[in-house]
């Protein structure tokens, strides 16, 4: 009899491990999982209160990069007197001391990173309100060096939420003008796909690096999108499909949570473009070889338009 258990306890075993083995065979099946690439550069971005403990995430070789929150919407004015609607003083001088923490927190983060030999980037979350007072309150929070990388983060399409796709051309002409370069853009798929499928309503927004927020095992299929030949940046891990069990990618010493980023570059590469500040060139179409009607052939163009019309990396 106890033979008999033995044999049927083995064959249950034998049976469950090849169940096992399909599954994960069937889940990776097609994906392609890029991060697991050791050429190319990793970046960890996180919220202004995240815990961080940097002796370990150094210890991570693959990971080049640190972007922290800095600005969200537009700046408060803390006066604390109390003839705010709904907020008491005592409430006031709390959010007030959570704001100061915070970007003193900023601030050592950054001593911390750039001390270990990252590279450091912050992000605004754009919300409804005056984009030329959300530059100036990011600018004047994150005070960005010309090393550091600026982002705008653009979270969604609902306007009473989030920046409008219009206030962010001016929050990003408005970056321009008082530091000489141009901040890259965060959007997910939704949001990046509208700007490319409407470059010419936004021909700014459409022409920055593009930081590009999607959980799934590969982008491909995806690019070109719009002026976006492929993204600069592309945020493959976070909250939404990392969980205690199972997460694309962990980067020791963060929350199991930890956003997580791929640039298509090694480290030496990504060190040399990181501080951005440039527009992309237009995406130009291929011309049509298809003539409406017969036509007697045009002048021979000059050499300037034949380059023009052949750039189409872009």
């Amino acid at each position: 009899m106890k033979g008999y258990r033995f044999a049927l306890t083995l064959i249950c075993t034998f049976l469950a491990v090849l169940a096992f083995v399909g599954q994960a065979s069937e889940a990776s099946a097609g994906e392609r999982e890029p991060w697991n690439d050791p050429e190319y550069a990793l970046i960890v971005d996180a919220y202004e209160l995240n815990t961080i403990d940097w002796d370990l995430l150094v210890k991570d070789k693959r990971i080049a990069a640190f972007i922290s929150k800095a600005s969200d919407g537009l700046p408060e004015s803390f006066t604390c007197t109390g003839d705010h609607a709904g907020d008491s003083v005592a409430h006031c001088k709390t959010m007030w001391r959570k704001y100061a923490v915070s970007r003193e927190l900023f601030r050592t983060r950054r001593m911390v990173a750039k001390a270990n030999g990252l590279l450091w980037g912050a992000y605004h979350l754009g919300r409804p309100g005056n984009p030329i007072d959300q530059a100036n309150h990011f600018l004047d929070y994150a005070d960005p060096q010309a090393d550091e990388l600026m982002v705008l983060d653009i979270d969604g399409m609902d306007s009473t939420q989030f920046m409008s796709l219009d206030d962010a051309q001016i929050f990003v002409g408005h970056i321009k003008e008082r530091t000489g370069r141009y901040p890259i853009l965060y959007a997910n798929n939704n949001v990046a796909k509208f700007i490319g499928d409407h470059s010419s309503a936004y021909p700014v927004l459409s022409r920055l690096p593009l930081w590009y927020a999607r959980y799934k095992p590969d982008v491909d299929g995806i690019f070109p999108m719009g002026n976006w030949s492929s993204f600069a940046m592309w945020q493959f891990s976070s909250a939404d499909n990392c969980s205690l069990r199972r997460c694309p990618y962990r980067v020791q010493g963060t929350l199991t949570d930890i956003d997580v980023n791929l640039a298509p570059v090694t480290k030496a590469q990504l060190a040399k473009i990181w501080p951005q500040g440039d527009l992309l060139p237009p995406r130009l179409e291929a011309p049509s070889l298809i003539a409406s009607a017969p036509q007697a052939l045009p002048p021979t163009p000059p050499k300037a338009e034949v380059t023009a019309l052949n750039y189409q990396d872009f």
